[in-house]
């Protein structure tokens, strides 16, 4: 995001001003039409879900020009880039949380307040849904999902072989983790992004701090990391960071590699957001025979949530704004909305879809989703983009590096929130 915008203050006014004067009160559909989408949506079950909006769109006899990108930080990238030649595309995948804000504040994002009028969002989106796709009373996020980062996932077949039980515990992770290895398994999962070890550390402030703590954590009240919960959960980091595959030999690995590990027994455990779910699902492993899923240890009366959401840039092409209003629309639209969520292993944002063909883990997400006291902020969400940024490097730094004490980590977390 920081990269965004210093490319955007860089780029001319006259983008901006274009837009902003030849669009807001275009109405008309244009047919067929052409948008192009910028996304990090690639592992196979991200794709399959992508599919259900290409298909979806396509099926009207519209074009949709797919600009897959590595991850965020390319996606974030490659925007930037098209803003600063005056040429931003149609749709780009964004998370609704803290930082996207940034988005609206630097004048480059199209409202969508008469799609989500017309089609009465306010009342279908849960609240915290609405509030996070909004700034200053404006609409500017489609939302596609709703995901909770603080899943266990593990496997049937490595767990049967160490003769032990799913964890419920942290104590019994790591016996857990003990036992598998001593039969050759991988204890834990985990690809080569860094923001996978933030994951788990926010699991464990959540338990070791508690929902106070958890909360104060992601408010950058840099007071909390002196509690002596904030260094045992350090200390936890650090225990895991001892059952995982070297830095070096993960480094090349994604978090869905992580997921097909647990789905084939390689590995016992991934603790991943519900998306390892659709993964699962996509390379044909199966609930009941292959993987079982709980809330992590501690966190089970808490729904980290994330919400997967496009953004609309302003451009200066003709009929690209009716084409963004019809591509918002068409996110919405409830089928949609469930057969996304199917593959993607997430929850629908719609409060209106029938649950019925949701499985026991999305059941159980529904649930708490509808107990709002039992929904948190995921620290991506909540966090303003360059200060969880921060967050991340420093704890994967950690992760990766046993020379670095829990002490010095905590200082570094400390100014991180600090920069408030």
């Amino acid at each position: 995001m920081t990269e965004l915008r210093n490319t955007v203050r860089k780029a001319t006014l006259s983008l901006a001003l274009l837009a902003g004067a030849a669009w807001p009160a275009q109405t008309a559909k244009a047919d067929p039409m052409t948008i192009d989408v910028v996304h990090f949506w690639i592992s196979q079950s991200e794709s399959k879900a992508l599919d259900v909006f290409r298909t979806a769109w396509r099926k009207d006899g519209h074009e949709w020009i797919d600009l897959p990108a590595e991850n965020k930080v390319a996606v974030q990238r490659v925007v930037a880039e098209r803003i600063s030649s005056s040429y931003p595309p149609a749709v780009m995948q964004w998370n609704a949380n803290e930082g996207s804000r940034e988005l609206p504040e630097m004048g480059i994002a199209l409202s969508i307040d008469r799609i989500a009028e017309e089609e009465n969002w306010r009342e279908v989106l849960p609240k915290s849904v609405f509030e996070r796709i909004s700034y200053k009373k404006h609409v500017y996020f489609a939302p596609t999902n709703i995901h909770a980062e603080n899943w266990l996932w593990t496997s049937r077949k490595a767990f049967a072989k160490a003769g032990i039980a799913a964890p419920e515990t942290w104590g019994d992770v790591f016996e857990a983790a003990d036992k598998l290895k001593a039969q050759g398994i991988l204890p834990i999962a985990i690809g080569g992004g860094s923001w996978e070890i933030s994951l788990i550390f926010n699991n464990l402030v959540y338990y070791a701090l508690g929902a106070e703590g958890y909360a104060r954590a992601l408010r950058a009240d840099a007071a909390v990391m002196d509690e002596p919960g904030m260094t045992e959960a350090l200390q936890m980091l650090r225990r895991i960071s001892q059952h995982v595959e070297p830095e070096e030999t993960r480094k090349s690995k994604t978090w869905a590699d992580a997921s097909n590990m647990v789905g084939s027994g390689e590995a016992g455990m991934q603790f991943m957001g519900d998306w390892a779910k659709g993964e699962l699902y996509a390379r044909g492993y199966d609930a009941e025979a292959d993987f079982d899923c709980k809330l992590a240890p501690g966190t089970s009366i808490a729904y980290f949530m994330v919400i997967d959401a496009f953004a609309f840039p302003l451009t200066n092409r003709e009929e690209t704004a009716a084409a963004q209003y019809a591509f918002a629309k068409m996110v919405l639209d409830p089928l949609n909305q469930l057969e996304f969520s199917k593959l993607k292993g997430s929850l629908p944002v719609r409060m209106d879809v029938n649950p019925e063909g949701l499985d026991r883990c999305g059941k159980l997400g529904l649930r708490m989703i509808s107990e709002q006291n039992k929904v948190v902020s995921a620290q991506s969400m909540a966090m303003p983009s360059q200060m969880s940024e921060g967050w991340i490097s420093v704890l994967a730094d950690f992760f990766n590096d046993e020379s670095i004490s829990v002490e010095e980590a905590r200082k570094r977390l400390r100014r991180i929130l600090e920069q408030k």
